[in-house]
């Protein structure tokens, strides 16, 4: 039987994983532990499943729950090789909700109602869908917790991030995150009623969007995230930085493309 590869090299093994199959998935580099993996998927895999409602526009009055099946189970497909188990996915709904997989009563025909999980298990791995929004990926630097989250700026200013963190039930000092590829405040034009969303609860949002036309703003979803975790006690932050509206050749956006199609987000722990 072929052994595993060492908890140091996994990462590395992962990304040379994804180069022979000719993806460029991306590996986060970031502070975690070495017993903790994760990847971020591109829209670049030659034998993704198409089908009308994975390619659907949002105006084609698909059902949003069949849609939404269509593209995890194109997602699992894709992914399923490079990881230890099947992912548990979640009716993502922009808001704040954190499942705790490990006391949670899942269901596999089932979408559990949340934007962030949390779990201590070996080999369970959280995933989240996103196209735009932000991929948050956690774990505390011991390596003995990890969650993900999908933040975009309803999730955010919910409280999504802290939620998430609290949920981690650990120093927040020790925790470490990754952000993932989002849409750059270039092409994420908000009105006030956004900007007014984060300023209301504080001041220090407001660097965060930047005056457009008259009633419009730029919003920095990365420095919205960053910001949050900050003050939830997190201050090893990583992002990736890549803008997915405007590279249009390696990312899904919903912005962009008004259509059905994601990115996914994966991370679980291994054995020390």
């Amino acid at each position: 039987m072929k052994s595993r590869p060492a908890a140091s090299e996994q990462g590395e093994t992962l990304a040379a994983q994804f180069a022979a199959a000719g993806l460029d998935w991306i590996v986060p580099a970031w502070s975690a532990p070495n017993s903790v993996h994760g990847f971020f998927t591109t829209r670049n895999d030659a034998r993704r499943l198409i089908t009308r409602a994975s390619v659907a526009s949002v105006h084609d009055g698909a059902r949003t729950d069949d849609v939404a099946r269509l593209s995890i189970d194109d997602l699992t497909n894709r992914a399923q090789r490079f990881l230890p188990s099947p992912p548990l996915w979640l009716e993502q709904v922009h808001g704040a909700d954190v499942l705790d997989v490990d006391a949670a009563a899942t269901r596999p025909d089932e979408l559990p109602r949340a934007d962030a999980a949390v779990t201590r298990r070996i080999d369970r791995v959280l995933a989240v869908r996103v196209a735009d929004c932000l991929a948050v990926l956690l774990s505390d630097r011991r390596g003995s917790v990890v969650a993900i989250a999908h933040a975009g700026w309803r999730g955010l200013a919910a409280g999504v991030v802290e939620k998430t963190v609290e949920a981690m039930a650990c120093e927040p000092t020790q925790i470490v995150a990754w952000l993932g590829p989002a849409i750059g405040s270039a092409a994420f034009e908000v009105g006030d009623e956004v900007r007014d969303a984060f300023v209301a609860k504080t001041a220090a949002a407001m660097p965060a969007f930047v005056a457009g036309r008259p009633g419009k703003w730029h919003a920095d979803l990365v420095s919205l995230a960053r910001q949050r975790l900050a003050d939830a006690g997190v201050r090893n932050v990583t992002a990736d930085g890549r803008c997915t509206a405007s590279q249009p050749e390696r990312f899904h956006s919903f912005r962009r493309d008004r259509t059905t199609q994601r990115m996914a987000a994966f991370i679980w722990r291994s054995a020390a």
